[in-house]
């Protein structure tokens, strides 16, 4: 394969390390934080108007988290050697180390948050339900089927303590793997102490923007009226949270610019050539300025609620799309230019082999799977005219 490449760069340079996989990661990490700090807002601060969506965002952070991992894997020459971090830990490597993030995030916070949220479902399904279901219902019971007054209440207070738990640990999901990419102090596009922060933000910008799209994509899909007081309240804290992410981003710009160290020049040629379209075009115009205009017109004017749905749908798509690049061009982006800052050369996507685009799309479409078979087991909707047993499995308390 052909790689063009301009100046003077070192033969270990030429192809780069990271591919389109490792772009995957950080992108789906960061919808694994952001389903889940919108599912707190319900659970901790009490935003009633996000109900509808609170199970909502924790199945989908759920799904995407089992496939998190897969990118790495897949990326890995032996990925049977991945185990080897769990029994002998290396401290000292921060990529290591963040397997025992990832294990404490899914174990601890996420998968014992879901199962106290929706143990009482689970017990009154196995009591109801026939057959395959039952059996699967049973097991997810793990032996505890006591549904008095008291035990539902700790399961409330147990799942608020541990809901507080998983707010830092979504932060310290995804800022880690900012923190991965700023410590690699030997590339000057990544080396920034805003890198984490960046990453937290956006994270949570893009888990907002998917959860709401998957709201109004399932109720279109059963029949139900969407709850507009819901969706407006998400898309205005959709906007908030991308008003901050924008003016971290442009803060670090701004820094790189008034210092103009010896790789600036560099980093400068890669945005108005290599990086112009995907940067400036895509993440900033249309992935960032586009979505919060959007955003903005929803909340200075009075519009009627068609409108606002079709916006809202714009601006997900448009926001979603706009993180991706924004991965995109801080993973390919930063080995684009020699680390001697004399030469540039480019990326070229295979499309079926193990790190080409057909196994990343393959990547994205697979929590979706997930997230369809865990909605048939464990139907999130607050309303629960879609299972068979509505009238034996009232609302869930803790909801």
């Amino acid at each position: 394969m052909h790689i063009p490449v301009e100046g003077f760069m070192y033969p270990n340079e030429v192809e780069l390390q990271w591919s389109v996989l490792i772009v995957l990661y950080p992108f789906i990490t960061g919808l694994v934080a952001g389903a889940f700090i919108l599912a707190s807002l319900e659970r901790v601060f009490r935003v009633q108007a996000v109900k509808p969506t609170y199970r909502l965002a924790l199945l989908t952070a759920l799904s995407f988290l089992l496939v998190a991992p897969l990118p790495l894997q897949l990326h890995l020459g032996h990925p049977e050697r991945s185990l080897e971090m769990y029994l002998t830990p290396h401290r000292s490597s921060a990529m290591a180390m963040f397997g025992f993030v990832y294990l404490w995030y899914l174990m601890a916070v996420l998968l014992l948050e879901i199962w106290l949220d929706y143990r009482r479902d689970i017990v009154l399904k196995s009591q109801t339900a026939k057959g395959l279901p039952r059996l699967i219902y049973r097991i997810l019971t793990l032996g505890s089927d006591v549904l008095s007054d008291r035990s539902l209440r700790i399961d409330e207070r147990l799942g608020y303590f541990i809901t507080l738990i998983g707010i830092p640990s979504a932060f310290l999901l995804h800022g880690y793997v900012g923190f991965i990419f700023g410590s690699v102090k030997a590339n000057p596009w990544w080396s920034s102490p805003l890198m984490p922060i960046v990453f937290i933000f956006s994270a949570m910008v893009s888990g907002i923007a998917a959860v709401m799209l998957l709201y109004m994509l399932s109720s279109r899909l059963r029949g139900k009226q969407i709850d507009i007081r819901c969706l407006d309240k998400i898309a205005q804290y959709l906007m908030y949270t991308f008003i901050i992410d924008f003016s971290l981003e442009m803060l670090d710009l701004l820094q790189r610019i008034y210092e103009a160290d010896e790789s600036f020049r560099s980093l400068d040629f890669m945005v108005h050539t290599r990086l112009w379209t995907s940067q400036v075009i895509v993440q900033i115009l249309l992935g960032t300025v586009t979505p919060i205009a959007l955003l903005g017109l929803t909340q200075l004017f009075s519009l009627t609620e068609s409108i606002r749905k079709r916006i809202y749908a714009v601006a997900g798509c448009l926001t979603v799309i706009g993180i991706f690049a924004m991965r995109w061009n801080v993973v390919i982006g930063g080995q684009l230019f020699s680390k001697s800052f004399l030469g540039y050369t480019s990326y070229k996507m295979g499309f079926a082999t193990r790190e080409g685009l057909l196994t990343a799309i393959i990547l994205m479409i697979l929590p979706f799977i997930i997230l369809w078979i865990l909605v048939k087991i464990l139907p999130p909707w607050t309303d629960e005219e879609s299972t068979s047993a509505s009238e034996a499995i009232p609302v869930h308390a803790a909801s």
